[in-house]
Protein backbone atom coordinates (compact mmCIF):
# COMPACT_ATOMS: atom_id res chain seq x y z
CA UNK A 1 0.00 0.00 0.00
CA UNK A 2 1.40 3.29 -1.43
CA UNK A 3 1.36 6.70 1.09
CA UNK A 4 2.97 9.68 -0.01
CA UNK A 5 3.03 13.16 2.19
CA UNK A 6 4.50 16.47 0.44
CA UNK A 7 6.23 18.92 3.03
CA UNK A 8 6.30 23.08 1.49
CA UNK A 9 6.96 26.02 2.98
CA UNK A 10 4.35 28.58 0.61
CA UNK A 11 5.51 31.92 1.75
CA UNK A 12 1.61 32.78 1.50
CA UNK A 13 -0.72 30.35 0.59
CA UNK A 14 -3.62 32.77 -0.96
CA UNK A 15 -1.01 34.05 -3.25
CA UNK A 16 0.28 30.72 -4.34
CA UNK A 17 -2.35 29.24 -4.32
CA UNK A 18 -1.96 28.56 -8.43
CA UNK A 19 1.56 26.81 -8.22
CA UNK A 20 -0.40 24.74 -4.87
CA UNK A 21 -2.66 23.50 -7.35
CA UNK A 22 0.03 22.90 -10.25
CA UNK A 23 2.19 20.59 -7.88
CA UNK A 24 -0.89 18.82 -6.97
CA UNK A 25 -2.66 18.18 -9.73
CA UNK A 26 0.22 16.71 -11.02
CA UNK A 27 2.00 14.74 -8.13
CA UNK A 28 -1.43 14.12 -6.08
CA UNK A 29 0.27 13.34 -2.89
CA UNK A 30 -1.85 11.83 0.10
CA UNK A 31 -0.81 14.33 2.67
CA UNK A 32 0.50 18.20 1.89
CA UNK A 33 1.53 19.31 4.82
CA UNK A 34 2.09 23.45 4.25
CA UNK A 35 3.98 26.01 6.12
CA UNK A 36 4.46 29.72 5.96
CA UNK A 37 0.48 30.67 5.17
CA UNK A 38 0.59 33.79 6.39
CA UNK A 39 -3.55 33.71 6.92
CA UNK A 40 -5.49 33.61 9.82
CA UNK A 41 -8.03 30.64 9.87
CA UNK A 42 -11.35 31.51 8.91
CA UNK A 43 -9.34 33.14 5.85
CA UNK A 44 -7.30 29.90 4.88
CA UNK A 45 -8.16 28.64 0.77
CA UNK A 46 -9.80 25.06 1.92
CA UNK A 47 -12.36 25.28 -1.19
CA UNK A 48 -9.94 24.31 -3.94
CA UNK A 49 -8.29 21.95 -1.83
CA UNK A 50 -11.17 20.29 -1.21
CA UNK A 51 -11.89 20.58 -4.91
CA UNK A 52 -9.02 18.28 -5.13
CA UNK A 53 -10.10 15.79 -2.69
CA UNK A 54 -8.02 17.19 -0.10
CA UNK A 55 -11.34 16.57 2.43
CA UNK A 56 -9.34 16.60 5.79
CA UNK A 57 -8.07 19.94 6.89
CA UNK A 58 -6.62 21.36 9.53
CA UNK A 59 -5.01 24.75 10.29
CA UNK A 60 -3.13 26.89 12.82
CA UNK A 61 -2.92 30.17 11.38
CA UNK A 62 -2.20 33.73 11.96
CA UNK A 63 -2.68 36.72 10.25
CA UNK A 64 0.64 38.08 8.41
CA UNK A 65 2.96 35.65 9.64
CA UNK A 66 3.81 31.86 10.30
CA UNK A 67 0.79 29.68 9.99
CA UNK A 68 0.70 25.64 9.32
CA UNK A 69 -1.21 23.34 7.49
CA UNK A 70 -2.05 20.09 7.20
CA UNK A 71 -4.31 19.32 4.07
CA UNK A 72 -5.18 15.41 3.56
CA UNK A 73 -6.94 13.25 0.91
CA UNK A 74 -6.68 10.25 4.18
CA UNK A 75 -8.94 11.45 7.53
CA UNK A 76 -6.84 13.29 10.24
CA UNK A 77 -8.27 12.75 13.82
CA UNK A 78 -6.51 13.75 17.59
CA UNK A 79 -5.31 16.91 16.26
CA UNK A 80 -3.32 19.05 18.59
CA UNK A 81 -1.51 22.54 18.73
CA UNK A 82 2.09 22.88 20.82
CA UNK A 83 2.49 26.74 21.65
CA UNK A 84 6.34 26.33 21.40
CA UNK A 85 8.34 29.11 23.68
CA UNK A 86 4.81 30.28 24.83
CA UNK A 87 4.54 33.27 22.35
CA UNK A 88 1.52 32.65 20.76
CA UNK A 89 2.84 31.97 17.05
CA UNK A 90 1.47 29.68 14.85
CA UNK A 91 4.15 26.93 14.95
CA UNK A 92 3.13 23.73 14.95
CA UNK A 93 0.18 21.18 14.47
CA UNK A 94 -0.35 17.71 14.52
CA UNK A 95 -2.34 14.82 13.79
CA UNK A 96 -2.77 11.10 13.74
CA UNK A 97 -3.53 9.51 9.99
CA UNK A 98 -3.71 5.90 9.35
CA UNK A 99 -2.93 4.15 6.72
CA UNK A 100 -3.33 0.31 6.26
CA UNK A 101 -2.81 -0.88 10.11
CA UNK A 102 -0.28 1.47 10.34
CA UNK A 103 -1.37 4.27 13.21
CA UNK A 104 0.94 7.89 12.10
CA UNK A 105 1.56 10.49 14.40
CA UNK A 106 1.83 13.67 12.11
CA UNK A 107 3.97 16.53 13.04
CA UNK A 108 4.44 19.81 11.39
CA UNK A 109 6.81 22.36 12.25
CA UNK A 110 7.54 26.17 11.07
CA UNK A 111 10.96 27.15 13.16
CA UNK A 112 11.72 30.42 13.47
CA UNK A 113 14.11 31.68 10.54
CA UNK A 114 16.44 33.83 13.49
CA UNK A 115 17.30 36.22 11.85
CA UNK A 116 20.40 37.94 10.77
CA UNK A 117 22.85 38.10 13.42
CA UNK A 118 23.85 34.94 15.33
CA UNK A 119 24.17 36.40 18.66
CA UNK A 120 21.15 36.38 20.95
CA UNK A 121 22.39 39.10 23.07
CA UNK A 122 21.77 41.36 20.13
CA UNK A 123 19.47 39.70 18.12
CA UNK A 124 16.23 38.30 20.28
CA UNK A 125 14.96 36.99 16.99
CA UNK A 126 18.53 34.11 17.51
CA UNK A 127 17.54 33.41 21.30
CA UNK A 128 14.02 32.63 20.20
CA UNK A 129 14.90 30.42 17.80
CA UNK A 130 17.61 28.58 20.09
CA UNK A 131 15.23 28.37 22.66
CA UNK A 132 12.64 26.99 20.01
CA UNK A 133 15.19 24.25 19.48
CA UNK A 134 15.64 23.57 22.92
CA UNK A 135 12.07 23.00 23.31
CA UNK A 136 12.11 20.35 20.73
CA UNK A 137 14.13 18.13 22.24
CA UNK A 138 11.59 17.05 24.21
CA UNK A 139 9.92 15.57 21.64
CA UNK A 140 9.85 11.45 20.86
CA UNK A 141 9.55 9.89 18.05
CA UNK A 142 7.99 6.95 19.85
CA UNK A 143 5.95 9.35 22.57
CA UNK A 144 2.97 7.34 21.73
CA UNK A 145 1.90 3.56 22.30
CA UNK A 146 1.39 1.88 19.14
CA UNK A 147 1.94 5.02 17.06
CA UNK A 148 4.32 5.94 14.18
CA UNK A 149 5.62 9.03 13.71
CA UNK A 150 6.67 11.34 10.66
CA UNK A 151 7.74 15.39 11.19
CA UNK A 152 8.03 17.02 8.32
CA UNK A 153 8.33 21.23 8.37
CA UNK A 154 10.77 23.89 7.24
CA UNK A 155 13.03 23.15 10.06
CA UNK A 156 14.83 26.26 9.50
CA UNK A 157 18.49 24.94 9.68
CA UNK A 158 20.56 22.93 7.80
CA UNK A 159 22.57 20.68 9.71
CA UNK A 160 25.01 18.56 7.80
CA UNK A 161 28.10 20.05 5.68
CA UNK A 162 26.41 19.27 2.79
CA UNK A 163 22.90 20.64 3.55
CA UNK A 164 24.45 23.95 2.36
CA UNK A 165 26.61 25.02 -0.98
CA UNK A 166 29.83 25.93 1.14
CA UNK A 167 30.09 24.93 5.36
CA UNK A 168 33.32 27.19 5.30
CA UNK A 169 31.55 29.92 4.35
CA UNK A 170 28.31 29.43 5.95
CA UNK A 171 29.35 28.46 9.65
CA UNK A 172 28.42 32.49 10.46
CA UNK A 173 25.20 32.71 8.58
CA UNK A 174 21.98 31.60 10.58
CA UNK A 175 20.61 28.21 9.52
CA UNK A 176 24.27 26.48 9.50
CA UNK A 177 26.22 28.01 12.16
CA UNK A 178 27.62 25.42 14.79
CA UNK A 179 24.78 26.36 17.65
CA UNK A 180 22.08 25.66 15.72
CA UNK A 181 23.58 22.67 13.73
CA UNK A 182 24.21 20.96 17.43
CA UNK A 183 20.51 22.05 18.43
CA UNK A 184 19.07 20.26 15.83
CA UNK A 185 20.84 17.03 15.53
CA UNK A 186 20.96 16.95 19.13
CA UNK A 187 16.33 17.19 18.82
CA UNK A 188 16.63 14.35 16.48
CA UNK A 189 19.44 12.05 18.67
CA UNK A 190 17.33 12.41 21.63
CA UNK A 191 14.19 12.21 20.32
CA UNK A 192 14.98 8.72 18.28
CA UNK A 193 14.20 10.27 14.82
CA UNK A 194 15.46 9.18 11.16
CA UNK A 195 16.34 11.71 8.95
CA UNK A 196 14.37 10.27 6.07
CA UNK A 197 16.30 12.79 3.40
CA UNK A 198 19.25 11.30 4.11
CA UNK A 199 18.55 7.46 4.15
CA UNK A 200 19.37 6.99 0.70
CA UNK A 201 21.37 10.35 -0.52
CA UNK A 202 24.88 10.06 1.16
CA UNK A 203 25.86 12.80 4.00
CA UNK A 204 29.01 13.32 1.21
CA UNK A 205 25.86 14.35 -1.22
CA UNK A 206 24.81 18.06 -1.66
CA UNK A 207 21.41 18.14 -1.00
CA UNK A 208 19.07 21.30 -1.23
CA UNK A 209 15.87 22.48 -0.59
CA UNK A 210 15.51 26.35 -0.56
CA UNK A 211 17.42 29.14 -3.19
CA UNK A 212 17.41 32.52 -2.07
CA UNK A 213 15.13 35.35 -3.64
CA UNK A 214 18.37 37.33 -3.61
CA UNK A 215 20.02 35.60 -6.70
CA UNK A 216 19.83 36.71 -9.86
CA UNK A 217 20.03 33.44 -10.89
CA UNK A 218 19.31 30.87 -8.85
CA UNK A 219 19.72 27.60 -10.80
CA UNK A 220 22.84 28.58 -12.37
CA UNK A 221 24.58 29.84 -8.62
CA UNK A 222 22.40 27.05 -6.97
CA UNK A 223 23.85 27.94 -3.80
CA UNK A 224 21.32 26.36 -1.76
CA UNK A 225 20.59 25.04 1.86
CA UNK A 226 18.51 22.04 2.87
CA UNK A 227 16.08 23.97 5.20
CA UNK A 228 13.41 21.65 4.85
CA UNK A 229 13.20 18.33 6.12
CA UNK A 230 11.27 15.04 6.69
CA UNK A 231 12.16 12.77 10.06
CA UNK A 232 10.12 9.71 11.19
CA UNK A 233 10.00 7.11 14.04
CA UNK A 234 12.74 4.18 12.96
CA UNK A 235 10.47 1.63 12.22
CA UNK A 236 9.47 3.41 9.01
CA UNK A 237 12.49 3.88 7.35
CA UNK A 238 12.66 0.23 5.95
CA UNK A 239 9.29 1.45 4.23
CA UNK A 240 10.64 4.31 2.45
CA UNK A 241 10.82 3.91 -1.72
CA UNK A 242 12.24 7.42 -2.36
CA UNK A 243 12.35 11.16 -1.48
CA UNK A 244 11.48 13.23 -4.22
CA UNK A 245 12.84 16.99 -4.02
CA UNK A 246 10.91 18.79 -6.82
CA UNK A 247 13.85 21.87 -7.43
CA UNK A 248 12.38 22.52 -10.54
CA UNK A 249 8.71 24.11 -8.58
CA UNK A 250 11.75 27.10 -7.16
CA UNK A 251 11.23 27.82 -11.10
CA UNK A 252 7.62 28.49 -11.19
CA UNK A 253 5.40 31.45 -11.71
CA UNK A 254 5.38 33.82 -8.68
CA UNK A 255 7.66 30.57 -6.68
CA UNK A 256 8.51 29.95 -3.22
CA UNK A 257 12.16 30.31 -2.47
CA UNK A 258 11.49 26.58 -0.49
CA UNK A 259 10.50 23.65 -3.04
CA UNK A 260 8.46 20.61 -1.99
CA UNK A 261 10.12 17.75 -0.58
CA UNK A 262 7.70 14.25 -0.92
CA UNK A 263 8.10 10.93 0.95
CA UNK A 264 7.49 7.53 -0.66
CA UNK A 265 6.36 5.10 1.52
CA UNK A 266 5.11 1.13 0.65
CA UNK A 267 3.77 -0.24 3.08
Amino acid sequence: MSFSITTWNINSVRLRMPIVEQLVLKHRPDILCLQETKVPNELFPAAPLRAMGYDHIIIHGQKGYHGVAIASRLPLTEDHRQDYCGVGDARHISAIVERGNRRIRLHNFYVPAGGDEPDRTINPKFGHKLDFIEEMKQLKANGEANTSAILVGDLNIAPLEHDVWSHKQLLKIVSHTPVETDGLLEVMKRGGWHDLMRQHVPESEKLYTWWSYRAKDWEAADRGRRLDHIWSSPDLGPHLKRIEILKEARGWDRPSDHVPVTAHFDF
